[in-house]
């Protein structure tokens, strides 16, 4: 695999799926989007894993979603869309191995498909959270859906109307329950692992039992909305190229809060 790391310890039955583009800030191209599929499908088999630690290789970013460069045809109806992104998570690959997320610099965009198919989220310091897509003229849609399970409705509407204007701390993400553990620096992968590990402890039927069980406390919710977001970010979204233009101009500099 060229844009994901696998590593299993067999000690503590932890497994670290790394996503490893670190020189476009771990964004997701089609290539890493079946490559993940096929780790989520792999661990569904491997009993000797029990728990799952989710990070990005690098300091700058955890993931900054879908890389500006991938292609992705669509079809020419305002009903359908067709969204890569929908499957890259474990949920969405029938993963119920409890899965932990470490985040280190930047997690935006599409990383939160990823962040929102996490059971928990340990970040370090330099964490930041945002999601640019009203200011490149796109709809947040299955974001936003994602976020609203995890945030209050307040915290996740700011974020995604105020675009790349403004980024969540880390601290700020902590506080309003993103974020269920803050580390110093460079310390959310180690910790991520140490929970995972603690977790893979535990006799696994529980605890995938449980983690299906969580998913399904506001799967009809997700779903309604989600069935939604197709025809809502092909009515809303600027044409391709001119999303192109506002890209190529934003903005730089960020207000942290």
């Amino acid at each position: 695999m060229n844009t994901v790391r696998l590593d299993i310890d067999e000690d503590t039955a932890v497994a670290v799926v790394t996503l490893d583009r670190p020189a476009r800030l771990n964004a997701v191209d089609l290539e890493m989007v079946a490559e993940l599929t096929h780790v989520w499908r792999k661990l569904r088999f491997d009993d000797s894993v029990r728990a799952v630690v989710l990070t990005g290789s690098g300091e700058r970013a955890f993931c900054t979603g879908i890389d500006r460069d991938a292609v992705v045809p669509q079809p020419s109806s305002p009903y359908m869309q067709d969204d890569p992104l929908l499957g890259l998570g474990p949920k969405a690959n029938g993963l119920w191995k409890p899965v932990v997320a470490a985040v280190r610099g930047m997690a935006c965009g599409g990383a939160f498909y990823l962040l929102g198919e996490s059971e928990f989220v340990v970040a370090d310091t330099t964490a930041t959270f945002f999601d640019p897509h009203t200011t490149y003229g796109m709809v947040s849609a299955y974001e936003s859906v994602l976020m609203a399970q995890r945030m209050p409705y307040g915290e996740v509407a700011r974020m995604v109307l105020m675009g790349t204007a403004e980024r969540i701390s880390a601290r700020r993400a902590h506080d309003v329950g993103l974020v269920s553990q803050l580390t110093p620096e460079g310390e959310a992968l180690a910790e991520a692992v140490r929970c995972a590990a603690v977790i893979a402890s535990h006799p696994p039927e529980g605890v995938q039992g449980t983690v299906r069980a969580l998913w399904a406390a506001e799967e009809a919710a997700r779903a309604q909305a989600f069935a939604q977001a197709p025809h809502l970010i092909a009515l809303g979204n600027l044409p391709a190229e001119r999303q192109a233009e506002l890209f190529a101009a934003r903005r730089v500099g960020f207000e942290v809060r």
